[in-house]
């Protein structure tokens, strides 16, 4: 539980979101999001990350409108850090803002995903072919693990999980350029493209698994300076997936 009386603020130990909320939902309000373990610096921070696994992981559906009172009774927590954490949802474009009932979960349209696919692209290719010339092969092997992890939540078929490791896989590489801005923008870009859910879960799989083969095949084509390989991994795995 979620509980703002009982954790310090500095607090690092797992909590358990609880299964059931002790509050009534607003009237029509579909219901709230399963249990989940976060782990994070502050209750606020915790509450935000589950929010994030929910919306990634299709708990909250697109569309519908959730109140921060009951949210914050499903949490066990007032609605304070739940809205505050929704309105940084808000800034994110995964949720906007409802006057006098709450938050609805942002819809995306096919072509405000290809937008931020095409923006993405713009950014990276570039940075990753300047990297597939410069970088030494054993750093391109010091990110196989996360590689592996993304195949790993993609067979499993975790959505959550595969967005947080596809981020992971995605900062490490462009990190590697040195400029802490790329990566904030890029990082944001990332996050707008993964919500919400658009396609049905036996896709959805089959997207996960495709696009998590693409990072192993990015890393063998940087290891090898194949720029024209490269060039078209990166364009085809923003263009090409949902995540």
């Amino acid at each position: 539980m979620l509980r703002e009386s009982s954790l310090p603020e500095a607090y690092e130990g797992p909590v358990r979101v609880p299964e059931q909320a002790r509050g009534e939902h607003t009237h029509g309000e579909p219901a709230a999001p399963g249990p989940r373990t976060v782990r994070r610096h502050s209750v606020r921070g915790q509450v935000l990350e589950a929010l994030r696994t929910a919306l990634v992981g299709g708990e909250l559906r697109p569309g519908e409108v959730y109140s921060a009172p009951a949210l914050g009774e499903r949490f066990g927590v007032s609605a304070t850090p739940v809205r505050e954490a929704m309105q940084r949802l808000a800034v994110e474009g995964a949720v906007e803002v409802v006057p006098n009932r709450g938050f609805r979960v942002t819809e995306r349209t096919p072509r405000e995903l290809a937008e931020l696919a095409e923006v993405r692209a713009l950014i990276e290719v570039p940075v990753m072919l300047r990297l597939a010339r410069t970088v030494p092969a054993a750093r391109w092997a010091e990110l196989r693990p996360l590689a592996e992890a993304t195949a790993a939540a993609a067979a499993r078929g975790d959505r959550a999980h595969y967005a947080e490791a596809d981020r992971a896989f995605h900062r490490a590489v462009l990190s590697l350029a040195g400029n802490e801005q790329l990566l904030a923008v890029a990082d944001d870009l990332h996050r707008r493209s993964q919500w919400p859910l658009i396609s049905a879960p036996t896709l959805r799989h089959g997207v996960l698994v495709a696009d998590a083969a693409e990072h192993t095949a990015l890393l063998d084509a940087l290891v090898a300076q194949d720029l024209t390989v490269v060039q078209t991994l990166v364009r085809e795995h923003f263009t090409g997936s949902e995540s």
